[in-house]
């Protein structure tokens, strides 16, 4: 009698589970139960007679397989379980049938079948089958036809089918049989597009050797930190291979799943159909399908806008696409959603926090990452990566302790946590404890050797303690686990250079400018060479025994200037700093009037501080907001280490109980001297953000001169620590309760020793930025000077502003007091040059 469809449809996926059976049971020679590597290997070999593989294409594949298949893994070491195999199979990895041929099994006998066994089941995965009666094989409805409604198993039967693994969990969420269907059809799907793109990538790989399987080295990194799971399991898809969206194989698929979104559509009730759109996103973003998901998941987002989920899954879409900002909209959506869902939404809180941190994270915003990492550790006490994450965002804001703190807590927590070792290890140095810190670094690297962040952070500590040759090996291991990292090739050469080795350290420069292109690194090459062919000319009657970079440093009281135009050693060490300090924030590329335009539109409701004076305080979080509009020209990365910048030198100061929130008009006044536009506008700014301040509301144009005081006192703090302002305003009467006006604040301002009169040499710094002096170069650094040239006028050498600032002289010339005459440029030196002559020849002229 002739076979139902289903029944022959069910004959035949026994049919070929019994041959998987049979291949494993060929190749598990030691009847374990497992395939370990050396037997994966043989199958790899056996069914591709006619490729002739490389050791290391081998090794690649295995990674992969084993990689990809972890949920089948058996433990101590057995290898891949038959339900993993079978799996395998079922994603395209290899066509059955052609491999049972190659292998010469012998054909299946009429009759035998095997028992079901549920593939990524737990349970069955880790007890060994007994011979080729542990074959498994997939429920018929597995393979229903597409387009076929109905007639979906129950969800109490769905724990024994070859469901996704997400779908086989107790939490998976599924609520209506439709929506089993719908993911049933569309895993058929997928894995006719993984076979069809699988087949094409192997058959290019052959032809370029690659075996397969790229060099992948996913886990050498530290943790990317964001969980595509609201339970925070570990996603068993996120090292799948891309896919393609360009080929043609994507463009049909892309047209079956529209048919299966318009089945979802035309569910009879709408919480169906929100949970149908809602298995097929989760579907698609396990597969890493995240453009497609997160159309899913919008469209269930639009079904149940108050829903937690949809906001969820379609914020870690957006944030896997890449579109961090949009990812964190969909967060805070989530958020609220969370929120307002009361005690229903506890065990969502936490993670909604994690993933938002990490979103603003990747947008720069670390001192709001911070807040939430902090709140989801709060919400969660157990919840270690939330401390993880907390600490190093604590850690890229300069708050050295507080990332120990809380990076500690993380490792207690999860003891083998190599990430948060490597970031302790990295906190530790940071505040100069290098014993721990090494301790910590290596033991991230013993729980992952191929740990790029803890081998490079560890190569620079010991380049900081001066053992260059143990940094030099750090960096070449960085190098053999990622050969284009271009800032280990380059410290690696720094490195050489340390140990001595000018001609390696060359080769090592020549090979990171190579990788990055970088001017600075170009620079770095040309500085070598010059080093190695042009010493500095010792004066008659001196040896040179001392080397090419022999100097000493004199006393301030030695250094004497020609002229008043010459700029004093102190002030200029002291303006170097604030200038590299605005370079680093790149408040110098911020114009000072917006500063007063944020003032004009942001709303501070006034507070109160602990003495009772009214003030505009508003959170870090928030001020780091303003500051991102207004340096919304800077990359993420270059923005964080702003704030970084700006936290341990500002904030410190102007929040140093540590209650977290800051003065918005003292801190607009502080930055104002270091924005760029005319020196006047950058006066008025100041000026203006103090008028702002409640305290001077109502003023007519005036300030307190106590605030004036008050604020001076904080702008030394935080530029000219080292000059003792608090001494200085004790004399001067800060408790002074009268007012003045914009002049009068002027003079306050622009005193030279008791203002901020340093502002007048910042700017001549400002402006010098690109000049240069010919061929002249520093008689210490053998750098082209840039900016202004101090010329000794006694010996004839000159000193860039560093040298000059810093007090080195070459140590040829050793002097009482040395005078110095500053250049701007070369105009100026050639013209003192003509009137030095003009006054010897008249001189002449006299005498004769």
């Amino acid at each position: 009698m002739a076979l139902s469809a289903s029944a022959a449809a069910s004959a035949g996926r026994g049919a070929r589970a019994e041959k998987v059976g049979r291949i494993f049971e060929r190749f598990d020679a030691n009847g374990d139960g497992g395939l370990d590597r050396d037997e994966m290997a043989a199958l790899v070999v056996a069914v591709n007679p006619r490729v002739k593989f490389s050791e290391d294409q081998i090794s690649a594949i295995l990674d992969e397989v084993f990689r990809t298949y972890a949920e089948f893994i058996l433990p101590g070491g057995r290898g891949l379980s038959l339900p993993g195999l079978l799996r395998t199979y079922d994603d395209g990895a290899g066509d059955v049938d052609r491999d049972f041929l190659a292998l010469s099994l012998p054909p299946l006998e009429s009759g035998e079948s095997s028992p079901e066994i549920a593939a990524g089941d737990p349970a069955a995965a880790s007890s060994p089958p007994s011979g080729a009666a542990a074959a498994a094989s997939l429920l018929d409805d597995h393979i229903k036809p597409l387009g076929a409604a109905g007639g979906a198993p129950s969800s109490s039967s769905r724990a024994a089918a070859a469901a996704p693994a997400w779908a086989t969990s107790p939490s998976h969420g599924i609520a209506f049989d439709s929506s089993w269907a719908l993911l049933d059809d569309l895993e058929i799907l997928v894995k006719r597009l993984r076979s069809k793109q699988l087949r094409r990538t192997s058959s290019i790989d052959t032809i370029n050797g690659s075996g397969g399987a790229g060099n992948n080295n996913f886990d050498s990194f530290s943790e990317a930190g964001w969980s595509r799971e609201i339970s925070g399991q570990a996603d068993s898809a996120s090292t799948a291979a891309p896919w393609d969206e360009t080929s043609r194989d994507y463009l049909t698929f892309v047209k079956e799943l529209a048919v299966l979104r318009t089945r979802a559509d035309a569910s009879r009730s709408r919480e169906e159909a929100f949970d149908n759109h809602m298995v097929i996103g989760r579907a698609l973003s396990e597969h890493r399908l995240f453009r497609d998901a997160l159309s899913s998941f919008r469209r269930a987002c639009e079904l149940q806008p108050t829903d937690v989920r949809p906001h969820f899954r379609a914020g870690n879409c957006l944030y896997a696409l890449g579109r961090h900002s949009e990812a964190k909209e969909e967060y805070l959506l989530a958020l609220e959603a969370a929120e307002a869902g009361g005690s229903q939404s506890a065990d969502i809180l936490p993670q909604i926090h994690v993933n938002l941190g990490i979103a603003m994270e990747a947008e720069g915003m670390v001192l709001g990452a911070c807040e939430h990492y902090r709140e989801a550790a709060i919400l969660c006490p157990s919840h270690a990566r939330a401390l993880k994450l907390l600490g190093s965002a604590l850690f890229g804001v300069g708050e050295y302790r507080a990332a120990e703190k809380a990076l500690e807590e993380a490792i207690f927590l999860k003891p083998d946590y190599a990430d948060a070792h490597c970031d302790l290890g990295s906190a530790l140095h940071a505040i100069g404890d290098d014993d721990r810190a090494v301790q910590e670094f290596q033991k991230a690297i013993d729980l992952k050797p191929g740990h790029v962040d803890a081998l490079y952070n560890l190569g620079g500590l010991n380049m900081d303690a001066g053992r260059f040759v143990r940094a030099a090996e750090m960096y070449t291991r960085v190098l053999s686990i990622r050969p284009n990292h271009w800032r280990a090739q380059l410290n690696k050469a720094v490195a050489l250079l340390g140990q001595g080795e000018s001609e390696e350290a060359k080769k090592a420069l020549k090979e990171a400018f190579k990788m990055t292109q970088r001017v600075e690194v170009y620079d770095a090459i040309s500085h070598l060479k010059t080093l190695q062919k042009k010493k500095p000319k010792p004066p008659k009657g001196k040896d040179d025994s001392q080397g090419e970079e022999a100097f000493v440093v004199v006393e301030p009281s030695k250094f004497k200037r020609v002229g008043r135009k010459t700029t004093l050693r102190q002030d200029l060490a002291n303006a170097l700093d604030i200038r590299a300090f605005e370079r680093t924030t790149k408040l110098g590329r911020c114009d000072a009037e917006l500063l007063r335009k944020e003032m004009n539109e942001t709303d501070v409701p006034i507070s109160y501080s602990g003495a009772g004076n009214p003030e505009k305080s508003i959170r870090k979080a928030a001020l780091e907001v303003i500051l991102h509009r207004l340096l919304s020209f800077l990359k993420p990365d270059t923005f964080q280490g702003s704030v970084k910048a700006i936290n341990e030198r500002i904030l410190s100061v102007l929040d140093a109980s540590g209650s977290g929130r800051v003065d918005l008009g003292m801190f607009f006044a502080i930055i104002a001297p270091i924005c760029s536009g005319p020196v006047d506008k950058r006066k008025r700014v100041v000026f203006d953000a103090l008028l702002w301040r409640p305290a001077s509301e109502g003023s007519r144009g005036q300030i307190r001169r106590s605030d004036a005081l008050s604020y001076i006192k904080l702008l030394r703090a935080v530029y000219i620590p080292t000059h003792g302002a608090s001494d200085m305003l004790e004399m001067h009467g800060e408790s002074d309760p009268t007012m003045v006006s914009y002049t009068e604040f002027l003079e306050m301002f622009n005193d030279p020793d008791w203002g901020f009169g340093i502002l007048s040499t910042l700017v001549k710094l400002e402006d010098s930025d690109h000049i240069r002096h010919g061929r002249h170069t520093c008689s210490i650094c053998r750098y082209p000077i840039i900016g202004s040239r101090f010329k000794e006028t006694k010996h004839s050498f000159s000193l860039c502003n560093r040298c000059y600032s810093e007090g080195k002289v070459p140590s040829a010339f050793k002097l009482d007091e040395y005078r110095f005459k500053e250049y701007g440029n070369e105009s100026e030196a050639l013209i003192d040059k003509c009137m030095c002559f003009n006054l010897h020849s008249k001189k002449l002229e006299a005498d004769t």
